[in-house]
């Protein structure tokens, strides 16, 4: 019976037991040098901590001279006001009205002011008082998004639109990819931004492209329009003619002849289209409907769905928040110092 038990390979189990150490030493390393990195970051805390405490007084007479020093400045300075205008452009004066933001600025730049007021019409003292014209992307609901991501696909070659996704259409446009624009304006007057909007009207009409555009656009118009009303006036013939023939054959009814009423020759009616030709009717009413009604809708260079207000809102930017922006500067200064400091002294007694 001893023939028959198994054999035990000393080779296989020590083959294992160093399988098992090695892996129980890789696993001992990895949370070794998770650990590690733990107990350096707590070191690294704990020891700005060390120098916060150490150090607090003086930390805190400069945080709070700066603070008081930023609260000085802002109330020094005078208060900004800004409004928002959301445009919708046509005939693809978008890529005039981004042009003409970065004009306006180039003018502040410059101080050249007299510009600015022949643009506006405003005086030069109002014009003094902008100081600054931004353009973003006006709000879009997410069905605005998928509208755009679908008349995009359907512009690019089918095999191209299979790699674009709808994320990446929205992570890839910029500012020209929108049909609705904020443009915003900030300037130390209360009350200037509703003089404003004459001259974002005056701006658009000097616009030769959009202009050609618009010509184009309404030269197209009438030669569809005109080819939609002569094929009304075949339809209104054909329909004469079939009101002809209906009549012709009411008055002369049916005709049969033959034996008894055997082998009757009947006198055939003529088929007529009324119906189909009425379908056609409607479809070129409703086709030159659309065409005067865009006409109608796109009559302007440019559609204003919210206006400059009258008075503008207390701007608010962070920007311009001397009171938060000079503690924090401070604070970074204070530990670029600290760690400069640290840096040298560790330098310096390296080889001690």
């Amino acid at each position: 019976m001893s023939e028959n038990l198994p054999n035990n390979n000393p080779n296989e189990e020590v083959d294992l037991g160093v399988l098992f150490n090695a892996i129980g030493r890789f696993f001992d390393k990895i949370f070794g040098f998770i650990s590690c990195i733990f107990k350096g970051i707590f070191s690294y805390i704990i020891y700005l901590l060390k120098a916060v405490i150490d150090n607090f007084k003086l930390i805190a007479i400069v945080l709070l001279g700066s603070l008081l020093i930023g609260f000085g400045i802002e109330k020094m300075k005078e208060p900004l006001y800004y409004s928002e205008m959301l445009i919708k452009p046509y005939f693809e004066s978008k890529y005039q009205l981004v042009s003409n933001i970065d004009y306006y600025n180039s003018l502040l730049e410059s101080e050249n002011l007299g510009e600015l007021s022949t643009i506006f019409e405003i005086s030069e003292d109002e014009a003094r008082t902008l100081k600054g014209f931004e353009i973003e992307i006006g709000p879009e609901t997410e069905n605005d998004l998928v509208v755009q991501y679908d008349n995009y696909i359907k512009s690019i070659d089918s095999v191209r639109a299979q790699d674009v996704s709808f994320e990446d259409f929205v992570d890839n446009r910029d500012l020209y990819s929108s049909d609705l624009f904020s443009v915003k304006v900030e300037a130390s007057k209360r009350d200037v931004f509703k003089k404003l909007s004459n001259g974002f009207d005056t701006e658009f009409s000097k616009n030769k492209y959009s202009q050609k555009r618009m010509r184009i656009r309404d030269s197209t118009l009438v030669v569809k329009k005109e080819t939609y009303l002569r094929n009304l006036r075949k339809i209104d013939s054909l329909q004469a003619l079939y009101i002809k023939i209906l009549n012709k054959e009411s008055e002369k009814g049916a005709v049969t002849i033959g034996m008894e009423g055997f082998m009757p020759l009947t006198q055939e009616r003529i088929p007529t289209r009324e119906f189909d030709l009425f379908q056609s009717e409607l479809r070129l009413r409703d086709s030159i409907r659309v065409l005067d009604q865009l006409k109608i809708e796109e009559s302007v260079y440019y559609d204003v769905l919210s206006d400059f207000s009258e008075i503008g809102l207390r701007s608010n930017d962070l920007s311009k928040r001397y009171s938060l922006i000079l503690p924090a500067l401070a604070l970074v200064f204070m530990m670029l110092i600290f760690i400069a400091i640290n840096a040298i002294r560790f330098v310096k007694n390296y080889e001690k």
